[in-house]
């Protein structure tokens, strides 16, 4: 019989609380300052009086400011795997599953604008390490929307495609609201960035037997071009 683990004990369990919330103070005054700055041109002091602690503080959680980037990118790709895991939940149609992750993936990328641009800006930073716990991560992120539209060919419900290519595209659509976040946001609401995206990417895949039973995805293709009075931004 397995020995069960042992209980974490109450003031062990607060530590790693206040560790947690420590951490996550550190990472959430750096971002907004590295994203704008660039990690050259940020020390650990603005770093730690944007934060309200101690250089030495942030030296107890980070050894420097790759291992802030790298942090920052980690917390997002786990992010993004958690909540396209939840959004799944007991859907079993595969075409909805892709609507659902694609949605969930877009979420993410909103809420987390700033730190998803920061990836982008400073990854060149990391050592060849962190630069393969990203990539891994990032494949790991990607998995269930993989395997959705791999279910979605196999059924016949999506025309053949290369599956890995499609999920790309739609990670990449997802990844747009913030790289070019100065061009949608006053332009178009952010729901209709993901309804209309949606329709269009599966527009482009659906085999024609099937667009009737997903014309709810599709309906935004019949209406008329959104502008600023149509989708205000939000």
């Amino acid at each position: 019989m397995l020995r069960s683990e042992a209980p974490i004990a109450p003031q062990e369990a607060a530590r790693a609380t206040r560790s947690d919330a420590r951490r996550a103070q550190i990472l959430a005054a750096a971002v907004p300052l590295l994203e704008r700055r660039g990690s050259h041109e940020v020390s650990m002091q603005s770093i730690a009086t944007a934060a309200g602690v101690s250089v030495g503080l942030i030296y107890r959680y980070f050894a420097g400011k790759q291992e802030l980037v790298r942090a920052v990118t980690e917390d997002v790709l786990d992010d993004i795997t958690r909540r396209v895991a939840a959004a799944l939940g007991p859907e079993e149609d595969p075409v909805r599953q892709i609507a659902a992750a694609f949605a969930a993936y877009c979420t993410v990328i909103r809420d987390d604008r700033q730190a998803v641009m920061l990836t982008y800006r400073e990854s060149h930073t990391l050592d060849a390490e962190g630069r393969k716990v990203i990539k891994e991560l990032e494949i790991r992120s990607t998995a269930p929307l993989r395997s959705a539209v791999d279910a979605a060919v196999a059924q016949g419900l999506l025309r053949p495609l290369h599956a890995e290519l499609f999920t790309y595209d739609l990670v990449t659509v997802a990844h747009s609201w913030a790289l070019k976040n100065w061009y949608f946001a006053p332009r178009i609401s952010f729901e209709a960035f993901v309804t209309e995206q949606t329709a269009l990417l599966l527009s482009a895949v659906l085999a024609p037997g099937h667009r009737d039973r997903y014309a709810d995805l599709l309906a935004d293709l019949a209406a008329e071009p959104s502008d600023d009075r149509t989708h205000p931004h939000r």
